[in-house]
């Protein structure tokens, strides 16, 4: 009970107002942390809560909503607190009723107009995680190098030192070489992405409005965010087709997207093991095969 209460001392500093929890009731929904509803006299709240070794992340995703929702484009849940209590690390954010019915077209347009939000070099200010693997955000002026070095270069990395190797190892390298090739001249802004879009991080309140959460914020080409909503599905037509009536994607899209997704499901196997080794492998050579 005193780790709570020391969140609450921490909720109370934040809001300027005592703030007294009630007992807090566990919530499904995530494999890296533990979440709880938080009941209290100033209404509910929704806590993570992990080792005392996951507080950079849990200051990074407390960071990287208020960078999405400077873009005032979609909902995005309000983070409260975040620190120590003992040997604990807590993430406290506004509770958000979820589960109603919404416009896909409004998520659709609400992306894209968060996507026009830009910096002046890709990357961000510090880095932080996707799932619970480190994502490294320095920033670059050249989109090449950024995506090569930083995300396909560290994933390899990351699956060599797990045990993978061979052929699909050293082609993984040559793909890093060839992208160029691939980008055929494509050039995209910096823009600020949510960086981890799969179905399971969007959702819609009960008063109807498309939020997003649990972000691996950066800035880089728009189209990793559409290409990842495409990787395990859940994405309606009326999303897709609202984000391109909003901002038109350029030619290239169909064979930048496996680029893109091959980050994630490198990811995924570095996380979980399994098929996606050979899945990424077969992202590998289709890459490679497009390439003239």
């Amino acid at each position: 009970m005193a780790f709570w209460q020391e969140v609450e001392q921490s909720l109370s500093a934040t809001l300027g107002s005592s703030v007294r929890l009630d007992v807090p009731s566990a919530v499904g929904g995530g494999s890296i942390n533990r979440a709880f509803r938080v009941d209290s006299n100033q209404g509910p709240f929704f806590a993570k809560v992990n080792s005392a070794d996951g507080l950079e992340m849990f200051t990074a995703e407390a960071e990287g909503l208020e960078e999405l929702q400077q873009s005032e484009s979609l909902r995005i849940p309000n983070p409260l607190a975040w620190g120590l209590a003992g040997q604990q690390a807590f993430l406290v954010l506004e509770y958000l009723e979820l589960g109603g019915s919404g416009s896909s077209a409004a998520l659709g347009e609400g992306l894209a107009a968060m996507h026009r939000v830009t910096a002046d070099q890709f990357g961000w200010y510090r880095d932080n995680t996707i799932g619970s693997t480190e994502q490294h955000n320095r920033h670059e002026a050249d989109w090449l190098i950024f995506f090569g070095e930083y995300r396909l270069r560290f994933q390899l990395d990351l699956a060599v030192a797990r045990g993978a190797g061979g052929r699909s190892m050293d082609q993984g390298y040559r793909l890093i070489e060839c992208l160029a090739d691939l980008m055929d001249g494509h050039e995209p802004e910096p823009s600020l992405l949510h960086g981890d879009l799969w179905s399971g991080n969007y959702a819609f309140t009960r008063a109807g409005e498309p939020t997003i959460f649990d972000p691996a914020v950066y800035y880089g080409d728009r189209e990793v965010d559409l290409a990842m909503t495409e990787l395990f599905g859940g994405f309606s037509h009326e999303f897709y087709a609202a984000y391109r009536q909003s901002w038109p994607l350029e030619a290239g899209y169909s064979i930048r997207k496996k680029l893109y997704n091959l980050y994630h499901v490198l990811n995924h196997y570095n996380l979980f093991g399994g098929g996606y080794l050979s899945q990424a492998q077969g992202m590998i050579d289709a890459l490679l095969s497009e390439i003239r």
